[in-house]
């Protein structure tokens, strides 16, 4: 039924289709009875597999990674649609626009988009009041984490430190976004000096936390898919060093591979079925340095059954999507759980 009204879809802009995909969302999963009709369409005949990760018990493997409901609106309505985990955000400590639109372009020849949002979102305060109240059941939930576009690198850490403070009662884990191409110089913050000066306070405040909720709330890094192999080790070197829970494995790409969209030449992260390839390869990597010391969730360029199962074969305990989510539509979850994912 999607694909039959995709055409129609398309009519529109891409961001102008979110911000009504996600307030629908955000409705039906608030009214109980339009949300058990949800659950029930989208209810797949296989169940599971059971992952634990991060200390952390999941129904599957499958999430929805952050930027899709960046101010925690939709992901009640997400929810009901079988993902094991949702992952809001990206959220920052103050509320910012973002870069100016257009800023979202989709690559339909390709099966790609290419965004330059920019951290837009409504801040910690409006997202914290999303995240209270009752949770449906068997839901993880998670935040991820970045810095205002108008804070200072040197002062990025202090930005971390407030939204681990102020998320840690309400996520079950959090996720710290240093790797996205649309705030400036924020990628800098995977070097090797930069991220010691970030992760050292984080790790203190980390334990300080765990003290007084009285239990662990694991902290994950996200890292960008464009770090050469001794950039990549650097920065899991540190990971490591700093008792860090996980990595996500990866944000969207700066790398153009060939491409038949007229919307090619955007600047912006690039997403979807072009990177998978990219992505996969970057799970491999990573899952051979890490030697399964730390968890890995994969992200990037999954749209099939095929492509999760290849990252769980590769040493991802997780896998996200988001891209294949536009493309496939909401019934990909299902497709993705029906298929019968094997864990290693």
């Amino acid at each position: 039924m999607y694909k039959a009204f995709r055409p129609l879809i398309y009519l529109f802009e891409p961001e102008q289709i979110h911000h009504l995909t996600i307030t629908l969302l955000g409705l039906s999963g608030r009214i109980p009875p339009v949300a058990a009709l949800l659950r029930a369409l989208f209810r797949s005949h296989q169940s599971g597999p059971e992952v634990q990760c991060c200390g952390l018990s999941f129904i599957n493997p499958l999430g929805m990674a952050a930027g899709y409901d960046k101010d925690g609106y939709g992901w009640r309505g997400l929810a009901c649609l079988g993902f094991g985990h949702v992952e809001v955000g990206t959220v920052t400590p103050r509320p910012q626009p973002g870069n100016p639109p257009p800023r979202v372009y989709r690559l339909v020849e390709d099966r790609a988009i290419i965004n330059r949002m920019g951290f837009n979102n409504r801040g910690a305060e409006y997202l914290a009041r999303q995240l209270k109240g009752r949770r449906p059941e068997n839901l993880i939930i998670g935040v991820n984490i970045g810095k205002n576009k108008i804070t200072p690198l040197e002062e990025a850490n202090q930005d971390y430190l407030s939204l681990l403070r102020t998320f840690a009662p309400l996520a079950d884990y959090l996720a710290v976004n240093i790797s996205s191409p649309n705030t400036p110089d924020l990628r800098s913050l995977q070097s090797r000096a930069a991220l010691e000066d970030l992760l050292r306070p984080l790790a203190a405040e980390k334990v300080l936390q765990a003290q007084l909720l009285g239990r662990n709330v694991p902290v994950l890094v996200k890292l960008a898919p464009d770090l050469d192999d001794h950039e990549l080790e650097d920065a899991l070197g540190v990971i490591l060093e700093h008792n860090m829970d996980g990595v996500i494995i990866n944000n969207t790409s700066l790398a153009r591979p060939v491409l038949q969209s007229p919307f090619a030449h955007e600047s912006g992260g690039l997403s979807g079925a072009p990177i998978s390839v990219l992505s996969l390869s970057m799970v491999r990597k990573v899952s051979r340095f890490l030697n399964g010391r730390i968890p890995i969730i994969a992200s990037g360029g999954v749209m099939n059954v095929a492509d999760v199962q290849a990252r769980l074969d590769a040493g991802a305990s997780l896998v996200q999507v988001y891209t294949g989510l536009i493309y496939e539509g909401p019934g990909l979850v299902k497709q993705i759980l029906d298929g019968g994912l094997r864990i290693r």
